[in-house]
Order: C-alpha cells, then sequence, then structure tokens
C-alpha cells in the first residue's frame, strides 16, 4: 500500500498537471488548441468554450492540491476528479463511434484520455483499500 506521503505526491502531481493545463487553456486558448495532440480535430476554435474547460481543469488541479494537503478530503476530491475524467472519457468514445471524429482518433486518445481514466480510477481503488485498512 502507498503510505501517506506518497498519496501526497501522487496529488500534488495531478494538481500540477491539471493546473498546467488549465491554466494554459484560460491564458492562451488557441496556443492550446493548435498544440494539443487531437484537438483540432474536434471542430473549430471557440475560445470561450476552451476557456471554459480551462476553468474546470483548474478546479480539478484546486481539488487535487487540496488532496495533496488534507488527507481526510482525498477520497471524495478524487472521486469527483474520476468522475469528471471518465464522463469526458465516454463522451470521446461516443464522438468516436459517431464519427464526430477523424480516423485515428482512438490513438490520439489512448494516453491522455482514456489511459488517464484508467489510472485515476485504479488509484481511486486503491486509494479506497487503502482508507478501509486505516479504518
Amino acid at each position: 500500500m502507498l503510505n501517506e506521503r506518497r498519496w501526497g505526491l501522487i496529488f500534488a502531481i495531478g494538481a500540477v498537471g491539471n493546473l498546467a493545463i488549465g491554466l494554459w487553456m484560460l491564458v492562451d486558448p488557441a496556443g492550446w488548441y493548435h498544440a494539443f495532440p487531437g484537438v483540432p480535430g474536434s471542430g473549430p476554435l471557440n475560445e470561450h468554450f476552451v476557456r471554459d474547460i480551462g476553468a474546470t481543469f483548474s478546479t480539478l488541479g484546486a481539488a487535487l492540491a487540496w488532496g495533496a494537503r488534507r488527507p481526510a478530503f482525498r477520497f471524495p476530491l478524487l472521486v469527483v476528479v474520476t468522475v469528471f475524467n471518465t464522463a469526458h472519457a465516454l463522451i470521446h468514445v461516443l464522438d468516436t463511434v459517431r464519427g464526430l471524429f477523424p480516423p485515428g482518433q482512438w490513438a490520439i486518445d489512448a494516453g491522455p484520455v482514456y489511459g488517464t481514466t484508467g489510472f485515476l480510477i485504479v488509484l481511486l481503488g486503491l486509494l479506497a483499500r487503502s482508507e478501509k485498512s486505516a479504518a
């Protein structure tokens, strides 16, 4: 099992990643849109929409930062982050199956969308077991 320090580090790394992406989207939506793999294939640039999603990723990053510092809140915060990522991944599946994404989108989404979601689901299971054994 992971110890308290390692859980804090995992949450901190997740916080930095989400905050970096979120702030990038908020500050430079066009730069993010053109640089992030697979995004231009999802439709034309809508800076307002990119900033909305940037606010979401920034909020998730703040939640993970909170969890890094406050162990008692880790499980519910990780549930929220995992629910968002799972919904995001399911939307990608639906839109890919419907043909809204170009061919090859499965490969583009494999790591950043599906891999991240799978990783979060595994972490959530590990954290649940860890908290259960600590109780």
